[in-house]
């Protein structure tokens, strides 16, 4: 057997939403991943049981920093550059570049002098119980101290209230003024609410802060559309500042909206999961890569996401149309369709066709229950069966006997529409893709001559 992102016989290397997991601050994170590439490390290594993670890195002064990170508990690391924090950004570009997998930090290299001593000593009975260091003389780190594990999430949520208050200021002001106002400062205005959430430690409001400033002279409609969204922030503010009165699958689901992460907690599923679709999305900072996966046994529907960070692809990679024997593992939160990857037991093997599916009608009214339970919910999964793409007045649509889903936007000017049009060829096809407020997003389709050819949109 083997574990995702793990060779035989060596620790499982992380993933760089993992490694930017533990940054103390956004600073932090962001400092990290501009770290989390070769140019400034050298004498880069790790243990062939993946146990340690060492390298010195060129900072202002004219001697790297030495840092070393154990990753057999806490994670402990040891830096000797001044920063206050723990970890400081010099273990956290460390991680990432070590969780790119890319050769750059290579295993089994001779363990240098100073990484062995702290090593050493840290592993020494006298050494144990001590906490990650950041900078300076570190000490050992044993077990997380649950008390100020507790403490450091109240004030990271009393910062997300402090934001949630402001935000919400912020759209009643805009709201009272008249939405026609909203056009005239700019999207700076935006921005500089956006980075008051993130200084808030609430990506997620920053998030839809930057969409919401991205609407204004969009284009026919936009002041409807930015109500609708306004309303949408609200309801995510006020859910938030009331989330000790909701049910806790829900009040799981505002902590993931605001930006609050969670590890994966349900059972592990073992199926036979079916790779339906692959396709990354990012920015300068950060690459997203979506897996969506079919339990062929189960029927249930899994995502799989995965991160590269400062420009690197993200590790796991799956093939489109294989099946995969494997057990996965769901987030928390309502209609929660997020998982991660626990244990994969084969090689993939070739699917023998697509997965079960419906009609447009369904697919709408699937997700209109969807948003029950998630009314931030932007898409969910939806494979069409018997549906021939068509363009009309209107714009290009999905078409059968039960109606018609409009394409979003995005998806009608991507080059591999045409992939679906041609294997098509006006006869009825079967889609996988995503159903949401927008249109559908179509990410993979079937040949009507041969339904084991799986062919990728995306």
């Amino acid at each position: 057997m083997s574990r995702t992102g793990v060779r035989m016989g060596a620790r499982a290397r992380w993933t760089p939403e993992q490694v930017l997991a533990l940054a103390p601050d956004e600073a932090s994170s962001s400092a990290g991943s501009r770290l989390g590439v070769a140019g400034p490390w050298s004498e880069t290594g790790c243990s062939a049981s993946g146990e340690a993670v060492w390298g010195r890195c060129k900072g202002s002064g004219s001697t790297p920093y030495r840092t070393v990170v154990d990753l057999t508990g806490g994670p402990a690391a040891s830096c000797d550059c001044p920063s206050p924090k723990f970890p400081c950004k010099h273990t956290l570009g460390l991680l990432l570049l070590w969780a790119g997998d890319d050769g750059t930090v290579s295993e089994g290299e001779a363990v240098p002098d100073w990484a062995e001593r702290w090593l050493t000593g840290r592993r020494e009975p006298a050494a144990e119980g001590g906490a990650v260091t950041g900078g300076g003389t570190a000490t050992a780190a044993g077990p997380a101290d649950p008390e100020a594990a507790r403490r450091r999430a109240e004030r990271r949520a009393a910062r997300i209230t402090a934001g949630a208050r402001e935000l919400e200021q912020r759209l009643a002001d805009l709201v009272r003024g008249g939405l026609a106002s909203a056009e005239q400062p700019g999207y700076g205005v935006w921005e500089e609410t956006a980075a008051r959430m993130v200084d808030a430690q609430a990506p997620g409001l920053a998030a839809r802060v930057r969409e919401l400033g991205a609407i204004p002279g969009s284009g026919a409609g936009w002041p409807l559309r930015l109500l609708e969204e306004i309303a949408l922030t609200h309801l995510l503010d006020r859910a938030w500042l009331s989330l000790d009165r909701l049910p806790e699958p829900l009040a799981a689901t505002v902590r993931t909206r605001v930006g609050l992460t969670a590890p994966a907690s349900g059972p592990a599923v073992r199926d036979h999961w079916q790779v339906l679709a692959q396709y990354d999305t990012g920015d300068a900072k950060l690459t997203t890569r979506r897996i969506w996966l079919h339990g062929t046994e189960t029927g249930r529907t899994a995502l799989l996401l995965s991160f590269g960070a400062a420009g690197r692809a993200p590790q796991l990679a799956l093939p489109v149309g294989a099946v995969l024997d494997a057990a996965l593992s769901a987030y928390p939160g309502a209609g929660q369709v997020r998982a991660e990857l626990v244990e994969q037991f084969s090689a993939p093997v070739p699917a023998a066709g697509p997965p079960p599916g419906g009609t447009t009608a369904e697919a709408i009214a699937a997700y209109g229950g969807a948003l029950r339970d998630d009314p931030w919910l932007d898409a969910r999964p939806a494979t069409l069966t018997g549906v021939v793409p068509v363009r009309t007045d209107t714009g290009r649509q999905l078409q059968d006997a039960a109606g018609a889903l409009p394409l979003t936007p995005a998806a009608a000017n991507r080059p591999g529409l045409w992939r679906l049009v041609a294997l098509s060829g006006g006869a009825p096809v079967t889609v996988f893709g995503e159903c949401g407020h927008q249109g559908f997003t179509p990410l993979t389709c079937w040949s009507p001559e041969d339904p084991t050819e799986t062919v990728p949109l995306v």
